[in-house]
């Protein structure tokens, strides 16, 4: 069984550095990324990126995203992309400047399309002038509602001292429409793409350098990694769980943590199965597990994790019951397993 590659929503208002931010994310070394384009707007990755980074690159015309018709061309694109011979790591979706995140959100959500998830939307916010373009009205945009992960990039165009206060204004602005959305700053689109998606295992490679490691972003000398770096926990379970546990733990993540994956073992009456779950913001996916059956095991991906908490959780998430599974536990299992076909 091919495991569904997760498609991502960028989204932000042009000059925000949705594009650089793009950019950045593809520079991580042995990344198998599709990326879907859109004609309309203003896109400028750089050649050099696109032949070393992106596999199959698939572009949209006819305007803003999320106004294609019904049948139109993301349909087409993710179907191409999925494809599992290709083994891609992730599909983004760059959208327009005036693409709205919550109807990009809806198309990708219900595409269709088999082999795919929801990745999640990354909106990208310009810390400088975010406030006198954007966020202008005395309720928060709704683009804030269908954000998992709102990434205020710039900061550094700010005095030092202004940096804290406007990240927090963002966070408390988007937490207002938005309780399960993160919130990270950043500077350059420079943030880690283990937030986002993993990378497959491949082959180890000799010889001469690739394109591909040639882009690996290095630090010049002298300068340290100004990026926030994402902070993981992972836990091993024994035995089956309850899956009304498991998802308490995804409904309700830990403060900081952004994604959840991991398999875990059900026993029902009939004999045992295992599922793998990914959770992304709001957003949970449950598929069957693939054979051989993987062991339980859980981890949490976020930023600034208070790792003894998140841990704890876990266990609790993973903890083995006696006995066939409670009931309540399997119907909300059989609910996210319909929602995720």
């Amino acid at each position: 069984m091919s495991t569904a590659v997760p498609v991502i929503a960028l989204t932000g208002y042009l000059g925000a550095g949705k594009t650089t931010l793009l950019n950045h994310v593809l520079r991580r070394p042995d990344a198998r990324i599709g990326l879907v384009i859109n004609d309309f707007g203003e896109i400028n990755v750089d050649a050099g990126l696109v032949t070393g980074q992106i596999d199959e690159p698939a572009s949209i015309a006819g305007g803003c995203i999320c106004c294609l018709p019904d049948d139109g061309g993301l349909d087409v694109a993710l179907a191409k992309l999925a494809d599992p011979r290709l083994q891609l790591d992730a599909i983004i979706v760059e959208a327009s400047g005036v693409a709205e995140p919550a109807a990009l959100a809806r198309i990708i959500r219900f595409s269709g399309v088999d082999n795919v998830r929801s990745g999640g939307v990354l909106d990208v916010v310009d810390a400088v002038n975010h406030f006198s373009t954007v966020d202008t009205e005395t309720l928060p945009p709704a683009r804030y509602s269908a954000a998992s992960l709102v990434v205020v990039n710039k900061l550094d165009q700010l005095p030092e001292a202004d940096r804290a206060a406007v990240l927090d204004r963002v966070r408390e602005r988007v937490r207002a429409a938005n309780p399960d959305a993160q919130v990270i700053g950043t500077s350059g689109g420079r943030i880690d793409p283990g937030l986002l998606y993993d990378i497959a295992g491949t082959a180890e490679q000799t010889g001469q350098l690739s394109l591909r490691d040639l882009l690996v972003e290095q630090p010049e000398p002298g300068r340290p990694h100004d990026h926030p770096h994402a902070d993981s926990v992972s836990v091993l379970g024994e035995g089956c769980a309850d899956p009304a546990a498991v998802f308490d733990l995804c409904e309700h993540p830990p403060r900081g943590v952004y994604r959840i994956k991991g398999t875990f073992a059900v026993r029902y009456r009939s004999g045992v199965r295992s599922y793998v779950v990914n959770v992304v913001g709001a957003a949970v996916h449950i598929a069957a597990a693939p054979s051989p059956t993987p062991d339980p095991a859980l981890v949490a991906i976020g930023m600034d994790l208070d790792v003894e908490d998140v841990r704890a959780r876990l266990r609790a998430a993973l903890a083995p019951v006696p006995g066939a599974a409670p009931a309540a536990g399997v119907k909300r299992l059989q609910r996210y397993r319909r929602l995720s076909i």
